[in-house]
């Protein structure tokens, strides 16, 4: 009888020495996989929404499968945040988007309100450094970050994509007579916010890339091409899209363009 107990115990040894091999052995393949890289964070443009990128982050995790949206940051119209952790434990390049509630803020206030989710990222979840994708007045908000906050123990910008920035303003003087708010005076060519911009010094070791379309008519690629006197020659990489179907909003919806962003933030 003591044999057969023995016995027993002994198989029951086993078997958990089995199974914790096997947890261990799971559990050092799934640290393996995870991703360490830098998360990449989209912006919006004036009056963006949620939607704005929503369809190309569907794309991105589920048609591409490059990675998945991880976070998405809700900033109310008094700057408060909240954020929704989509991560689920998987472990990929992770998507961050940020949505402002006052789509129609300042240069100035806009930034700060992205510049406070990302130091939330930091302190949260220990976000060092972030790539920065931007469309339209989104794109200019990345690249004022970038020059006025990095230094400041923010995170540090890797890559910035912009698409369909208007960095010189926008030209069309009609569409300042819809539009008459905060964003759409600093929207404004030769407006205080676009001086302060095209002036303040870009840090030497981000790369660039613009991205535009000779259809855009909110972003005209004369405006876009701003960009070049801004950022180092040897750091800047621009391409314009001569199509004239490609509109302003539909810069966000093209796969042509997600191919290019794809190349230059996680290829070249």
């Amino acid at each position: 009888m003591r044999k057969k107990i023995a016995g027993i115990v002994l198989g029951l040894l086993v078997v958990c020495a089995i199974a914790t091999g096997i947890y261990f052995y799971q559990n050092d393949e799934t640290q393996a996989e995870e991703y360490t890289g830098a998360p990449t964070i989209f912006i919006h443009g004036y009056k963006g929404t949620e939607n704005s990128f929503g369809h190309m982050l569907d794309r991105f995790e589920n048609t591409y499968q490059w990675g998945n949206k991880g976070f998405i940051y809700y900033v109310t119209e008094n700057g408060d945040i909240v954020d929704y952790n989509l991560n689920n434990g998987r472990y990929a390049p992770m998507f961050v988007q940020i949505v402002l509630e006052d789509n129609r803020a300042s240069f100035e206030e806009s930034t700060e309100w992205i510049a406070a989710v990302l130091l939330h990222l930091k302190e949260n979840y220990r976000v060092e450094e972030v790539n920065l994708v931007g469309h339209s007045m989104g794109g200019i908000l990345a690249v004022k970050y970038t020059m006025e906050y990095v230094r400041n123990d923010y995170p540090s910008v890797n890559k910035l994509v912009a698409i369909g920035s208007p960095f010189d303003g926008i030209y069309n003087e009609r569409y300042f007579e819809i539009h008459q708010d905060a964003a759409a005076e600093d929207l404004k060519p030769d407006s205080h916010a676009i001086n302060i911009l095209q002036q303040n010094m870009f840090p030497a070791d981000v790369d660039v890339y613009s991205i535009a379309s000779t259809g855009d008519a909110v972003a005209v690629p004369e405006s876009v091409k701003a960009l070049r006197s801004m950022i180092p020659e040897q750091n800047f990489k621009e391409t314009i899209i001569d199509d004239p179907q490609l509109t302003h909003s539909a810069l966000h919806e093209s796969m042509q363009i997600d191919k290019l962003i794809h190349s230059f933030l996680w290829q070249d």
